[in-house]
């Protein structure tokens, strides 16, 4: 069983999400250690969205999924499949990297950094797991932008968020 376990996972660590379409997400966690599902993070979680062409998707995502296992970003990261049923641009895919903490503005903008160091240049969006529950999607949702190419965080206040 357990040799079973570690051959599927090896086989999803190559697997290219190009060419997957059946399942919608793969995963990348911190050292590469199976995806905990079911167990509610202790911290409201957030994420960074970087949306990639189809044709661009695989290098993005073993560019991501390496600097995930080896700590580099947050504690894991996944990106949308082919059989992913996106409602977004059918020529493109999220790639999202998750920060343990959506509150903490300084290890958000620490993974910005880190994704730009990677060559990550295009425009960003940073997003709540709480929007994502509450059925969130498209503009106005993000907490934070960073335009290209900078490490800027644009602070914004998402369409959901209720007035203080």
């Amino acid at each position: 069983m357990h040799a079973h376990t570690t051959r599927t996972a090896h086989q999803r660590h190559q697997a290219r999400p190009s060419a997957v379409t059946s399942d919608p997400w793969l995963w990348a966690t911190v050292g590469g250690e199976a995806f905990p599902s079911g167990m509610p993070p202790a911290t409201p979680r957030g994420k960074w969205q970087w949306f990639l062409p189809v044709r661009t998707l695989d290098a993005g995502w073993r560019l991501i999924e390496k600097a995930v296992h080896e700590g580099k970003l947050g504690p894991s990261a996944k990106v949308a499949t082919l059989g992913n049923p996106f409602d977004g641009d059918p020529t493109r895919r999220p790639v999202i990297i998750f920060t343990e903490d959506c509150n903490d503005e300084e290890d958000i903008h620490r993974v910005l950094i880190a994704l730009r160091d990677l060559g990550v240049n295009d425009a960003l969006a940073y997003k709540t797991d709480e929007a994502t529950r509450l059925g969130e999607y498209g503009g106005r949702v993000s907490t934070y932008t960073s335009p290209t190419g900078t490490t800027k965080l644009v602070r914004r206040t998402p369409r959901y968020a209720t007035p203080a």
